[in-house]
């Protein structure tokens, strides 16, 4: 069976709903604790296997380059300063055997147009594409989990939650065959369906392992919405030819793109932060909020 090694970060979006903090700085670099949103995305996608890393940018997004890149001028001085932690958690952030690569994506033309720039370095392969505004707690992480299905099953991945019914509106939405266990074949899939009409509550949320297959019906999905090409379209006409698997992952899944999510995802992991949770929980008990074990 291929072994997936190349993980797609689109990244190009502006992150309006998080203005002005996102003016400047990525919304993919907002940090959860003391790490940023890119970094757990690409620590899941390396505890998954996977060697090769492809970032989806655009215009304002030099500082994702740059927090994965050699920092000479931070390192010397964290040296200088005997700071060893520090300096063995920078140079760290990405093992010295993965890759990093960088493409242009000109036009903010949807999340389908982000994965089709990176055909040319995906190349003729299988690879997973994370979007690193939904964080997901899980063990084993949850690409993981998708690429052993992956390895059994040979074709496209995508993860699924079930959502409340009235919030199907805000996702892809997936269809199933009855009494089904996962990985569940997908008999169709729809964009963000009004709960009345919307085939089951199983979300599609923000992690998949496609088929090389669907760069082909990406270049031939007609813009939606916006002039936006959507990846739906693309795994609804992929569903024609081949399987494909939808994964209930295990795992706790924050929105991060949303200002409660982003916030919810801040208080639970810095619950269990080892530097601070312990100083944190008792804070917060302090003021009254009961709190798990």
């Amino acid at each position: 069976m291929t072994r997936i090694t190349k993980a797609v970060f689109p990244v190009a979006g502006m992150g309006t709903r998080f203005l002005p903090a996102t003016k400047a700085t990525p919304k993919e670099m907002m940090p959860v604790v003391d790490k940023p949103l890119i970094q757990y995305a690409v620590e899941e996608a390396v505890a998954a296997g996977m060697t090769e890393m492809i970032f989806v940018t655009g215009r304002g997004k030099r500082a994702i380059e740059d927090h994965f890149d050699t920092a000479v001028e931070l390192e010397s001085e964290l040296e200088k300063r005997g700071q060893a932690p520090l300096l063995r958690m920078v140079r760290d952030i990405v093992p010295p055997s993965v890759a990093c690569t960088y493409v242009r994506q000109s036009q903010a033309l949807g999340l389908g147009h982000a994965i089709l720039c990176a055909r040319p370095v995906v190349g003729d392969a299988p690879f997973a594409v994370l979007l690193a505004d939904e964080l997901i707690d899980s063990r084993p992480p949850v690409l993981k989990q998708m690429a052993g299905v992956f390895a059994r099953r040979g074709r496209s991945v995508i993860a699924v939650q079930n959502v409340a019914r009235r919030d199907t509106r805000r996702y892809g939405i997936v269809s199933i065959e009855p009494r089904s266990k996962t990985p569940h074949r997908i008999s169709g899939i729809v964009e963000k369906p009004q709960p009345a009409a919307a085939p089951s509550t199983l979300a599609v949320l923000g992690r998949y392992i496609l088929t090389p297959r669907v760069f082909h019906h990406l270049q031939r999905v007609k813009p939606g919405a916006g002039g936006e090409i959507q990846l739906t379209d693309a795994i609804a006409a992929l569903l024609e030819e081949e399987d494909v698997f939808a994964h209930e992952f295990d795992g706790t899944r924050y929105d991060c793109g949303s200002k409660l999510g982003y916030l919810q995802a801040n208080l639970w992991y810095a619950l269990r932060h080892p530097e601070v949770g312990k100083e944190f929980r008792k804070y917060l008990r302090g003021l009254g909020m009961r709190l798990p074990k």
